[in-house]
């Protein structure tokens, strides 16, 4: 599958730049992906009715892949940012830069989106700083314009732009949540971390260990959420589950692969380390 990025897109004219997003843009092959709710009608009655879309949940659980089974289910592009805290409203909608002596546009993945119809997922959004969230409202309303402040221009919404944008509300402070007046111009999807046997068909299928494996893998996930707020910020996410799915179908010992690929990802005090190493010790 061709993967999307987030890397800024030279034009030399503002009103003539193309209208069809690049290739290595199009997600060519169907991405594994199993829903576990209506998340997919949702979708896609969203996208339909040109209404932006918010992915709420834990990390690692399924949003970013559910973003890209999206984009090939509707044969869209789809150009991915990951929010950082030096995130400008600039990075997102372009600037001008000098080369070759001349002084020419280059557009930002958003703006790029909004010309050519692709879906622009906003991945984490809240760690943008607030400033830039601001530039996504004309584009999460029914003006579906993107100012060009820079151009003084408006540069409106091709009619298959689809927003989308996702955020960890369980990592989230007081200071870094997203204000009302962002959040109710989306259409919410809450994702949860698959239920017992979803997960495990998940991680069997994604890793290629056996069903057994992936069964003690789930159980061992389930005991590191208990620990949530007991001294874990977050337990094993699907995502790693996977990792450590591949590192023993790789011949890496069960007990090895949780500790590499679970247990030293999520914590690093020495104590909750052995804790979960005991965990995984009477699993396999």
């Amino acid at each position: 599958m061709t993967k999307p990025n987030a890397v800024a897109i030279e034009i030399t004219s503002t009103m003539n730049s193309q209208s069809v997003a690049p290739e290595e843009y199009f997600v060519e092959e169907e991405p594994y992906y199993e829903s576990s709710g209506d998340e997919i009608a949702v979708f896609e009655a969203a996208y339909r009715n040109k209404l932006p879309v918010l992915l709420k949940g834990p990390t690692g659980c399924g949003k970013t892949r559910f973003m890209e089974f999206m984009a090939w289910r509707l044969k869209r592009p789809l150009i991915t940012v990951s929010c950082h805290d030096d995130l400008t409203a600039s990075d997102l909608v372009g600037r001008f830069l000098v080369k070759g002596g001349e002084t020419v546009w280059v557009d930002g993945p958003l703006a790029r989106s909004v010309r050519s119809g692709a879906i622009c997922y906003l991945d984490e959004i809240v760690e943008a700083r607030k400033d830039t969230m601001v530039v996504i409202h004309p584009l999460a309303d029914d003006r579906r314009v993107l100012p060009m402040e820079k151009l003084g221009a408006l540069l409106e919404a091709d009619d298959d732009f689809c927003l989308a944008i996702s955020y960890n509300p369980g990592y989230q402070s007081v200071l870094k949540d997203l204000k009302q007046s962002t959040r109710q111009r989306f259409v919410a999807l809450n994702f949860e971390y698959p239920h017992a046997e979803l997960e495990r068909r998940i991680v069997a299928n994604e890793s290629g260990v056996a069903a057994p494996i992936a069964e003690n893998l789930i159980k061992f996930a389930h005991m590191t959420r208990n620990l949530k707020g007991s001294g874990l910020e977050e337990g094993a996410s699907t995502r790693l589950l996977v990792h450590a799915g591949k590192l023993i179908a790789s011949g890496i010992a069960p007990v090895t692969a949780c500790r590499s690929a679970i247990a030293q990802a999520i914590t690093d005090d020495d104590d909750m380390l052995k804790a979960i190493q005991e965990l995984s010790s009477s699993l396999f």
